[in-house]
């Protein structure tokens, strides 16, 4: 490859920020002292943010902390999902090697999924709780390695992240607890418009306590002069400072771009574009480094020589004098790892990038398709498939592209990537009608779908159909919580499958719009349930016909607990054992064992639900495992069993977190602290309702945190803190979802409210609308 470049359009003086790296540096001292750290650094496009966080590392390093980059990467117009944190995790597996590797003991397979080195990621359960049970481990390996030592991870481009990385890192920052470490992101804020997915995750870190941002100011007129004066190594005249100064705004990188211009003689007849500015450099360049560059700027943020070389087809020799001048220049560097190349400043690409044509751009994305496809060895084992599936995409060529986003896909969800999975599959919907028939029949099997029946008589060869592709869909977008766009796809299938006799598909699909409408605050999803039900009354046993029977039996013991709820709970359970659908089966007795304490048969019903605990927790069922770590210590608390319900409550905690299940871990915290208020351990209770706040994803279990709160308020006499913790449940709960066992806690708590506030025609009045609900089996504990 190519020796190191020596130029001077990089200032060799780091200019201001000093408000900026004092920041940095207490949150390096902090973390020292085991207080876990996060910063956020904005500023536009060339501010100079890289440039502050290599300094910022520099003086880590030397204060002997271990630093950790991590880059979003961008190929055309998508991310590799979790790029950022599998080049830091290898970057501490480098530097930390011993320190990480027992870190991870014990959960190789699953944080393989983003550090492949570790060994082989199992295929492991896919389910909502799938990604969080990875993020769960991931915070916990950080954590752990920055135990001893103070660990910086640096993750930088956040505008390009892909929304798995977004997400990961919104829960890393959520749930740091412990450790020596500093976790630092930058993201461009000239980028973030309305509609920018970065947005919405900005706001919510934003009311983070935990969480610092910082945006960089573009620079004065004075830190302006001194950066010239570092470029030239000379004090500017003050009028070429006036002049850059006016030109650039400010902006680090053009005030950098600007000087060196000036001094080569490039700046007479330039125009006022600062963009024309970089492509007045490029156009500068001999022809065969101006070809390199534009094809360097449509391969990616980074592209290996190796593939480099493959789609430029030069001779050796002159490739490498392309490569010399694009270096020379300063528009291209060598990658740390000396394997590849990449523009020095994403602005630079972007410029070059904007400025091919149509033609051209589809042009080079089938060059780099072609060599990527001849030789997969040229891209890194973990990106492979998904970058020959953006360049074919890109490419606009429907055959090449279907099936290599469908690959993708199936990548995207073993790393349980499931945004990234989602985006693939519905470019694969509209890439279906205008690829080649005889494409389509020759496309993968059905990936994951649940208990969805693939079509074909054989679906472990046939190939997959637009219906399968639709579930896959689904399934993805119900995982990552775009259950908008699930919803979307799920009345798009419903519709296809009113003009197919298909009850089995058709009754799958109703059970996902039930559980979207549930989700998304639009319902009950009980008439959905009951259509399900309807379509699959009187056929044979099948894993559909358990699983809807299991989730009508689930929905009635909330809602309406009762015969009809016995009866479905007992059938699912059956049907499941007929067709060998154990975790169906598990999850149905979880529902039986409930129906029946509350039914009166307090032993046997408790004796069903133990059982189920040792078996889900022998089998690794991780989400029923959660739901059996909230039922059966609820059970117990309804039959006054308190102190029998608190350890396993506490074990439930313990369970729940370590596989990264929040919402059981969310209600399991609200049980406890339920059972702490019988035992009279009143601040303990406090204390496990806050847990609720900390841990749940969902609405439902911070209103039954909120709930708690109020009821221990109400409780030692202060009305008005009851007062607005039982308004924060009401909001939380909402009025779409009505069931029984949050309806009376907040009738009674709100009966307790108004009388104490002497409002007691209206405590009457709660009381009456409660007394004409009535009280359902199960909640009796209710009605005291």
């Amino acid at each position: 490859m190519l020796w190191p470049v020596e130029t001077r359009s990089v200032s060799p003086v780091f200019v201001g920020r000093s408000d900026e790296l004092d920041t940095l540096n207490d949150a390096l001292a902090r973390a020292g002292a085991a207080e876990p750290q996060a910063l956020l650094l904005g500023g536009e496009a060339g501010v100079g943010k890289t440039r502050l966080v290599e300094e910022f590392a520099t003086a880590a390093c030397r204060q002997g902390a271990v630093v950790a980059l991590g880059g979003c990467v961008e190929i055309g117009a998508d991310g590799l999902p979790f790029a950022p944190f599998s080049t830091a995790l290898r970057a501490l597996r480098a530097a930390l090697p011993d320190e990480l590797a027992a870190a991870a003991a014990g959960q190789e397979d699953e944080l393989a999924r983003l550090l492949p080195e570790l060994g082989e990621a199992t295929s492991g359960r896919h389910d909502e709780q799938g990604m969080a049970r990875l993020f769960e481990l991931t915070a916990r390996l950080l954590e752990r390695v920055a135990a001893e030592r103070t660990v910086v991870v640096a993750l930088e481009d956040l505008h390009w992240a892909d929304a798995s990385t977004r997400h990961l890192l919104a829960y890393l920052l959520r749930t740091l607890r412990t450790g020596r470490l500093v976790v630092l992101a930058t993201y461009r804020s000239d980028d973030i418009h309305r509609r920018h997915p970065l947005r919405p995750l900005l706001a919510e870190l934003d009311r983070l306590r935990t969480v610092r941002r910082l945006e960089l100011a573009r620079f004065t007129r004075e830190e302006v002069g001194r950066q010239i004066a570092g470029i030239l190594a000379a004090e500017p005249d003050p009028a070429q400072v006036d002049e850059i100064f006016e030109r650039s705004d400010g902006n680090a990188f053009f005030v950098e771009e600007l000087a060196v211009a000036a001094v080569e003689g490039c700046c007479t007849g330039l125009t006022d574009s600062l963009r024309d500015l970089l492509l007045v450099r490029v156009e500068a360049l001999p022809e065969s480094a101006q070809r390199v560059a534009r094809i360097v700027a449509e391969g990616g943020s980074t592209v290996e020589y190796r593939l480099l070389a493959a789609v430029a087809r030069l001779a050796e020799d002159d490739l490498i004098e392309a490569l010399r001048a694009a270096v020379g220049a300063n528009l291209l560097t060598a990658t740390p790892a000396g394997d590849g190349y990449r523009f020095r400043h994403s602005l630079v690409r972007e410029a070059v990038a904007d400025d091919l044509l149509p033609g051209e751009r589809s042009r080079l994305n089938r060059h780099y398709a072609e060599a990527l496809e001849a030789d997969p060895g040229l891209v890194p084992a973990e990106a492979r498939v998904t970058r020959l599936a953006s360049y074919w995409y890109q490419a606009h060529d429907p055959a090449k592209a279907l099936p290599a986003v469908l690959d993708a896909s199936v990548v995207a969800r073993r790393r349980h990537a499931y945004s990234e999975q989602l985006r693939l599959l519905e470019r694969a919907m509209e890439l279906w009608d205008i690829a080649p028939g005889e494409i389509r029949a020759a496309l993968r099997p059905v990936d994951y779908t649940d208990v969805y029946p693939p079509c074909g008589c054989d679906p472990a060869a046939a190939p997959l159909s637009y219906l399968d592709l639709m579930a896959e869909a689904a399934v993805a977008g119900r995982f990552c919580g775009e259950r908008e766009r699930a919803l979307k796809i799920t009345k798009k299938a419903l519709r296809i499958l009113q003009d197919e006799h298909d009850p089995q598909r058709a009754a799958w699909f109703w059970v996902q719009r039930s559980r979207l409408v549930q989700g998304l605050a639009r319902g009950d999803g009980r008439q959905e349930l009951a259509n399900a039900q309807d379509l699959v009354r009187g056929l044979p046993p099948s894993e559909v016909h358990a699983d809807v029977l299991a989730n009508v039996a689930s929905w009635s013991m909330l809602h309406r607990p009762g015969p009809e709820a016995f009866a479905a709970a007992e059938r699912a359970v059956e049907y499941a054992r007929m067709v060998g659908a154990r975790e169906i089966e598990l999850n149905a007795r979880v529902t039986l064992g409930c129906l029946m304490v509350d039914s009166g048969d307090v032993d046997n019903g408790l004796a069903e639900l133990y059982r189920v605990k040792e078996a889900v927790l022998q089998d690794g069922v991780a989400h029923v495992v959660g739901r059996a770590f909230v039922n059966l210590p609820s059970e117990l608390e309804s039959v006054g069993r308190s102190r029998e319900a608190v350890p396993i409550l506490r074990e439930g905690v313990d369970f729940t977190r370590r596989y990264g299940l929040l919402d059981s871990e969310a209600w399991i915290w609200g049980n406890l602290s339920e059972s702490l208020y019988s035992l009279g351990q009143w601040d303990e209770a406090v204390e496990a309702a806050a847990g609720v706040l900390g841990s749940a994803a969902s609405a439902k279990p911070r209103g039954a945190g909120a709930l708690h709160l109020a009821h221990i308020s109400l409780a030692r006499g202060d009305t008005a803190e009851a007062a607005r913790q039982l308004a924060i449940a009401q909001a939380h709960y909402g009025t779409h979802d009505p069931m029984p066992q949050a309806q009376l806690p907040v009738a009674r708590i709100a009966i307790g409210v108004a009388a104490e506030e002497g409002r007691l025609l209206d405590a009457r009045a709660e009381l009456d609308r409660a007394l004409a609900a009535g009280f359902p089996p199960g909640t009796h504990r209710y009605a005291w």
